[in-house]
């Protein structure tokens, strides 16, 4: 009983996780049956031990104790944001992940276990930062969506931001969401977020955002933030992935110490001469050496086909889409990848196959995510969602560097 206990501590201690933390890691209820394994008081099953041994140490880890900046991570996902920020000598203070699959990959890359649904963590234990990042969900802006806006919960997630900023005042912020939030509600709902993130006097919030009276009246006061709004498309920093997103970045005028006129943030953001860019070749595995099990059935195929050519006959451009090792890139990930793999199904004619589906470390490259990232403690189901759901790695990067130069 005294090696399994110390093996638990040590493979804790490896994370870095708290009792409750590890517990939900693990996937058992409570901290108190940990700490009876540690004391030996109680041994783990064999299929928890399994999970336990499996443990590695964090590739993600901050051990740095130089950091020149923090930051917070919000609706953090897998850490999309984190690597790169953390890599431009960024330390993370706190993370906040709703998701309880996303928030153990999280762990096993960060060695941090991220709190739960933002909407009930009080602003008073998230800790002082220089920079706030978040990908706010973007499901209520999406094409692929209702785009119900702040008619949706979703939507109204937005505030959760602003009531963070108005409380801390870092000095910057990025937050990410769809191409679609630009033309939502004919511009409207786009017009409402940069207003309260730039005015300094009181903001006009739509009434159909379902509000108590105490937070309406805390978010119509203007943050007086300089605000820069770019669509980025990851194929330009690199990334053999089509994937437009909008990005929102914010700078203190009165911490940062710059020439605010005619300052736009965006201009400055480096791309990939497209020479340099990687192609689907550097990322898609040879399928001669991919599982049979991306390999998707007759039957599959043939519904792909038989939708393809309802679509066309109605006059549709809905269809899978299909591409090969020498295309230049490929379409978006979706977090519905998962259900049939519509949108990127890679061919298999050199092996005289039907086509595949892309294996989930083809799916982190494709987001630009390093090699050493650990992807196998979900299932693959839940991986495709992680992905789909992930920002691009490079255009983080791209943002972080010029970033922190205004500092």
């Amino acid at each position: 009983m005294a090696e399994v206990a110390n093996l638990v501590k040590n493979k804790r201690n490896v994370l870095g996780l708290s009792q409750d933390d590890f517990a939900k890691y693990i996937g058992v209820d409570g901290g108190s049956l940990v700490e009876a394994w540690e004391v030996g008081s109680k041994k783990p099953t064999a299929a928890r031990m399994r999970i336990i041994e499996s443990i590695v140490e964090p590739p993600f880890k901050n051990n740095n104790e130089n950091n020149s900046f923090t930051f917070i991570d919000l609706f953090a996902g897998i850490g999309g944001f984190r690597i790169p920020f953390q890599a431009a000598g960024g330390k993370c203070v706190f993370s906040s992940e709703w998701d309880k699959f996303s928030q153990k990959t999280y762990a096993a890359n960060f060695g941090d276990y991220p709190q739960g649904d933002i909407t009930k963590i009080d602003v008073n234990d998230i800790p002082a930062h220089d920079v706030l990042l978040g990908g706010f969900p973007c499901q209520a802006f999406s094409h692929a969506g209702k785009r119900q806006g702040f008619h949706d919960t979703r939507g109204t997630l937005f505030f959760d931001v602003q009531r963070i900023l108005a409380h801390h005042r870092p000095k910057a912020f990025v937050l990410e969401n769809v191409k679609g939030l630009l033309s939502h509600n004919g511009g409207k709902t786009l017009e409402t977020i940069i207003n309260v993130l730039t005015e300094t006097g009181d903001v006009d919030v739509p009434a159909a955002v379902e509000l108590d009276e105490e937070t309406r009246k805390d978010i119509s006061k203007g943050l007086g933030y300089h605000v820069s709004i770019g669509i980025i498309n990851a194929v330009e920093h690199g990334v053999p992935q089509k994937r437009e997103r909008l990005f929102i970045v914010g700078v203190d005028p009165n911490q940062v110490n710059i020439d605010f006129k005619d300052f736009n943030f965006f201009e400055s953001i480096k791309t990939v001469d497209k020479d340099n860019r990687k192609t689907l070749k550097d990322v898609l595995i040879p399928n001669s050496e991919v599982d049979e099990k991306y390999t998707i059935t007759d039957i599959a195929w043939q519904w792909h086909q038989d939708r393809l050519k309802l679509n066309q006959a109605k006059g549709y451009g809905f269809g899978y889409s299909l591409f090969t090792h020498d295309d230049d890139y490929g379409n978006t990930l979706t977090a519905r990848y998962h259900k049939d793999g519509n949108e990127f199904l890679v061919c298999q004619k050199d092996i005289g196959k039907n086509p595949r589906k892309l294996t989930p470390r083809e799916c982190a490259r494709l987001q630009g995510f390093p090699e050493e990232f650990i992807i196998d403690v979900v299932s693959d189901t839940q991986s495709y969602t992680q992905f789909g759901n992930s920002v691009a790695v490079p255009v983080i990067r791209s943002i972080a560097e010029q970033l922190i130069k205004l500092f």
